[in-house]
């Protein structure tokens, strides 16, 4: 159709001429977007958008912002974006479809706890080891908390039972990856969840990059520009800025 051959002419550079054309989850979520608003570039993900942009000679007005859903950006065809940025974990599968980029972030372990619990400000590893820490089974958190806490953690059968024994106060807190501490606290907590703190980096989390269309001449570019980015520090510092500062959880020492 009409839609495909619009996608291949344009193979060579952005879906519209001198933008650079970028898309995010409906909603999407702090502490990727602040307030929904990507255009703000408040936010981990609105903030590294904005600098692989500006890297790659585009002002912030050139940025446009569009909505898509997960599925459909690694779900293979035409795309209406150049860029897209949602927590996608770089996996050889979805790169049969798309083109992702190297990585701008690797996931680390965090702690979700409540308000009210003994865990919530144990900021340290001699502190937060006093407590009672529950995993989900089948995760990579168990060997996690085995290694930097030195103790072995209750296991669930899932993230949702982990959940219900924070709290009923079965557990103090919970390990999971940063992401999905972030999800628990601000969905599956009801307004008490903090996640209180994060594990050390041990460069063994998932890797999240953009997606793009597949074959796209741009893939190289922003490969490029997180590159540069990585080399100065930019991606690390609006790493502490967005993922610890702002929102609190600072690393286990």
């Amino acid at each position: 159709g009409s839609s495909n051959a619009a996608g291949s002419s344009n193979a060579a550079g952005t879906v519209t001429d001198g933008k650079l054309t970028i898309a995010t989850g409906q909603p999407a979520y702090s502490p990727w977007v602040e307030d929904n608003k990507p255009a703000s570039g408040k936010g981990f993900e609105a903030a590294v958008a904005y600098a692989v942009a500006k890297e790659m000679g585009y002002a912030k007005s050139d940025v446009v912002w569009k909505r898509s859903t997960f599925d459909s950006a690694i779900a293979p065809g035409p795309k209406d974006w150049d860029l897209n940025i949602q927590q996608f974990s770089i996996d050889a599968k979805r790169k049969k479809a798309v083109d992702m980029s190297t990585a701008y972030y690797r996931t680390t372990q965090a702690v979700v706890t409540t308000k009210s619990s003994k865990a919530a400000g144990a900021t340290t590893i001699s502190a937060l080891k006093q407590d009672a820490i529950g995993v989900a089974t089948g995760s990579t958190s168990i060997q996690s908390v085995k290694d930097v806490l030195g103790v072995t953690p209750q296991v669930f059968n899932s993230n949702d039972d982990a959940v219900l024994a924070l709290k009923s106060g079965q557990i103090d807190a919970i390990v999971t990856d940063l992401p999905t501490a972030f999800y628990m606290s601000g969905a599956q907590l009801d307004g008490k969840g903090v996640v209180s703190a994060q594990f050390p980096a041990d460069g063994s989390g998932d890797q999240f990059g953009f997606v793009l269309p597949k074959g796209s001449e741009l893939t190289s570019k922003v490969d490029k520009a997180l590159a540069a980015l990585k080399e100065d520090g930019t991606l690390q510092s609006l790493q502490t800025k967005w993922l610890s500062s702002e929102t609190g959880t600072p690393v286990l020492k």
